[in-house]
């Protein structure tokens, strides 16, 4: 056995060498440290920028006409297929003709019964002028026959107009034709039923005809963006409400990009009371019929004049709660958080109203990797490119 004073040095040494060893790992430790990392940075790019509003509405057609006869008869033909592109002047439906035909006849026979009756009077007048000259009949008799040949005249006058209705009904009014060019609906009545005509409100509803092509497209907007266009029009004169033809942009629900492009065409003459807001019209071309009334879409509207504004890609930009930043590299290689204050998206680009100067390096790649208070190495790339416009929409384009 080892005396116990003898095994104290050895654990005093065994000790003393463990202590060292640790401290050369720890150096060794601090000595490899790993680099700062690497991010990719750029400057905000200045671009010309006009500010963009949005408004959800929906189609309207320009015109819409509900086809109703102005006689009543009973329905003989049809001439188009439920929901068929039909022309201004297309036949549509045909009422029966043959009462019309026997009610023009009885027209045209009381009408030669006028104009002979007329031709007698005439002569009887004739007459009555060499027996007056002659002082064979009294003036009394005289004006008795010029009082018969004028309301001869005006019993032909009124059978000529009662023929010229007759006619009317029999080759106009039986013949329903397209009022306008569209998209007519399903038929409300089978051949063989009797329609209801006439200015009344039991006329019987026999179809309804919508233009697709131009259509019109209506929103709404509030007080305050009312006010802001009507003093950019004031500044500049570009953006008359009513009568400007100020371009728009337009995507419906199932698109991404604002790929429709109109001008607008109207705006109303008052503010709604009871929800503060005007109501806007534009007008965009449908050749192909894509555009149906009643369907809903979005509308971009330019608010704004052209400025200069600086962008960076909106990936670059983090979320706090309700504020918005970017972190920044400086002199030194530290990254800094800045608060900002966004604009609208211009394709992958962001505007930054506030908050950002020209000479402010963005971090835009590895993100990820930096930390605000953190060194890292800054790689420069040159500022973003100006996103492709969309046309018609006011996007805002590179300097």
């Amino acid at each position: 056995m080892v005396p116990a004073e003898a095994a104290r040095p050895a654990a005093a040494f065994l000790m003393t060498a463990a202590v060292l060893a640790l401290a050369g790992c720890g150096q060794r430790q601090q000595a490899a440290a790993p680099p700062p990392p690497t991010v990719t940075v750029a400057k905000p790019a200045q671009h010309t920028i006009v500010d963009q509003d949005e408004y959800v509405g929906r189609f309207v057609a320009v015109d819409s006409v509900e086809i109703r006869s102005r006689v009543s008869g009973y329905l003989s033909e049809i001439h188009f297929t439920d929901g068929q592109m039909v022309q201004k002047g297309d036949l549509l439906f045909t009422i029966d003709h043959r009462p019309f035909e026997i009610v023009l006849e009885q027209m045209r026979a009381n009408l030669a019964q006028a104009r002979a009756n007329l031709a007698f009077t005439v002569a009887d007048l004739a007459r009555g002028q060499e027996l007056l000259h002659n002082k064979t009949i009294t003036e009394q008799t005289f004006d008795q026959r010029t009082q018969a040949k004028r309301v001869a005249e005006a019993s032909v006058a009124a059978q000529e107009a009662m023929v010229h209705q007759a006619e009317l009904d029999l080759n106009d009014y039986s013949n329903l034709r397209a009022p306008v060019a569209g998209r007519i609906g399903d038929r409300r009545v089978s051949v063989g039923n009797l329609v209801t005509g006439g200015n009344g409100a039991n006329t019987t509803l026999l179809a309804t005809i919508v233009s697709i092509d131009p259509i019109r497209f209506e929103f709404t907007f509030d007080e305050a963006s009312y006010l802001r266009y009507q003093r950019f029009a004031g500044n500049n004169g570009k953006m008359a409400n009513s009568e400007g033809g100020l371009p728009v942009a337009l995507k419906l629900i199932d698109e991404q990009d604002f790929q429709h492009t109109g001008k607008m065409d109207f705006v109303d003459n008052a503010i709604d009371r009871s929800s503060g807001t005007i109501r806007g019209r534009a007008v965009f071309a449908n050749p192909d019929g894509l555009f149906t009334p009643g369907m809903f879409g979005r509308i971009r509207v330019p608010g704004s004049p052209p400025y200069t504004a600086l962008v960076v890609p909106d990936a670059a930009i983090g979320s706090e709660q309700a504020r918005k930043y970017v972190l920044v590299v400086d002199n030194d290689g530290i990254v800094r958080q800045k608060y900002i204050v966004p604009g609208h998206l211009d394709g992958t680009l962001r505007v930054v109203k506030k908050g950002l100067t020209a000479d402010d390096r963005v971090i835009v790649n590895g993100l990820m990797r930096a930390r605000p208070g953190v060194k890292v190495v800054a790689e420069e790339q040159p500022a973003p490119a100006a996103a492709s416009a969309d046309p018609g929409g006011g996007q805002p384009k590179a300097e």
